[in-house]
């Protein structure tokens, strides 16, 4: 969590709902965010795994682009030259994941992209991360001069969770035939509603872009369904981080690369070496030499079955206590009952660690850290 001046915060269209619902707030990325409520995180955290979690999430930055003329060639040609995607056969409405690379290779933000194709015309919706969003808009703005580029002004909400479908679907039946990663616009209580079922728990669930002047009521139309509780940040992070989902500014940030950072299913085939687009992107030479020969370092999972919280920025040491990593996020999963964390380690001490066992550093202890499949507890999206 960052901590600015709190006088500088800004605030989310719906804070007067969180804090009516007794909510902790706290600073993250600029803005005053609800943390946890009255049930706190563990109890939120288990209750969208169970049931469906409410997260607000309108602190990230929604943007719609499309191309000055209008032609949905000068949107592709200008978007792939600025990100790693194709937009050959990219089927209209469908969501992808993608990356705002830098000439190294470093990760400058993870994005998520919907594809919008009417007739002759195309437009992309984009969510960016909260902490990035104005430095990504002056980035894509350069990269992309052929493209108008704006904010769209909505709240942004999560309802993620089993629960999830029947809740939204009560509101919109249109919701329930979603597959993971399309879109669709809903109307909810009479308001159109751009819509996608994802979301960054692990969970089932729905990404929901709420017109301002009636965010507000559906909202709480949801939370009337008792499977609906609101849920915060916190539990959004426990959650994400059990579904081994990496977190800019903690686990990948411009420093570290989609290959070393297990994302390298970002980048379509097409982009790579040999395919019909191979290249041509930014800090495409160091992630096709990654691709091929691999990367010195890697983003991994490790549980230990010690009594010991390990957090994030705890050295990962080898049997000698030689450092060779670092842990990125870390927390006791409150699903499994054990710390799990994503850590940054050494390629060659992967390689030895089923003869040579890996340790964490916490103060004056040495944890037993084991590297295991990501993720910690299975995704449950709706495909």
């Amino acid at each position: 969590m960052s901590e600015p001046d709190q006088g500088a915060l800004r605030r989310i269209p719906l804070h007067a709902l969180h804090a009516e619902h007794g909510a902790k707030f706290g600073a993250f990325a600029g803005y005053e965010m609800p943390i946890q409520y009255r049930a706190g995180l563990k109890a939120e955290h288990l209750h969208t795994r169970e049931r469906a979690g409410l997260f607000d999430v309108s602190h990230m930055g929604q943007l719609r682009i499309r191309a000055a003329d209008d032609r949905p060639a000068t949107l592709h040609a200008q978007l792939e030259a600025a990100l790693p995607v194709d937009f050959e056969g990219w089927p209209h409405a469908t969501q992808r994941y993608s990356l705002l690379l830098n000439e190294r290779g470093g990760i400058e933000d993870d994005l998520m992209l919907v594809h919008l194709v009417d007739g002759a015309r195309a437009e992309v919706r984009m969510v960016v991360n909260a902490g990035n969003r104005d430095a990504d808009l002056r980035l894509l703005r350069e990269r992309c001069p052929k493209l108008v580029i704006e904010w769209v002004d909505a709240a942004l909400v999560a309802l993620q969770g089993p629960a999830a479908e029947a809740a939204l679907a009560a509101l919109d039946p249109a919701a329930a035939p979603l597959r993971f990663m399309q879109s669709a616009t809903l109307r909810l209580l009479g308001a159109e509603c751009f819509t996608t079922r994802s979301g960054y728990t692990g969970e089932d669930g729905y990404e929901i872009s709420l017109p301002l002047a009636q965010a507000d009521a559906i909202v709480r139309r949801l939370l009337e369904n008792p499977a609906v509780q609101l849920a915060g940040l916190g539990a959004r992070d426990t959650l994400r981080l059990e579904a081994g989902l990496p977190l800019h500014g903690s686990d990948i940030d411009a420093s570290t690369t989609p290959v070393e950072s297990g994302l390298a299913f970002a980048i379509p085939r097409s982009r790579r070496a040999g395919g019909a687009k191979a290249g041509g992107f930014p800090g495409a030479a160091t992630i096709l030499a990654q691709l091929a020969e691999g990367a010195p370092r890697r983003l991994v999972g490790l549980v230990s079955h010690e009594p010991v919280p390990i957090r994030a920025h705890a050295a990962i040491v080898a049997p000698d206590d030689r450092v060779v990593g670092e842990v990125t996020s870390g927390t006791v999963s409150p699903t499994l009952g054990h710390p799990v964390m994503l850590a940054r380690v050494e390629r060659g001490a992967l390689d030895d660690a089923t003869r040579a066992p890996l340790r964490a550093v916490v103060r004056d202890r040495r944890p037993g850290v084991m590297p295991t499949p990501l993720p910690f507890v299975p995704k449950r999206y709706k495909r």
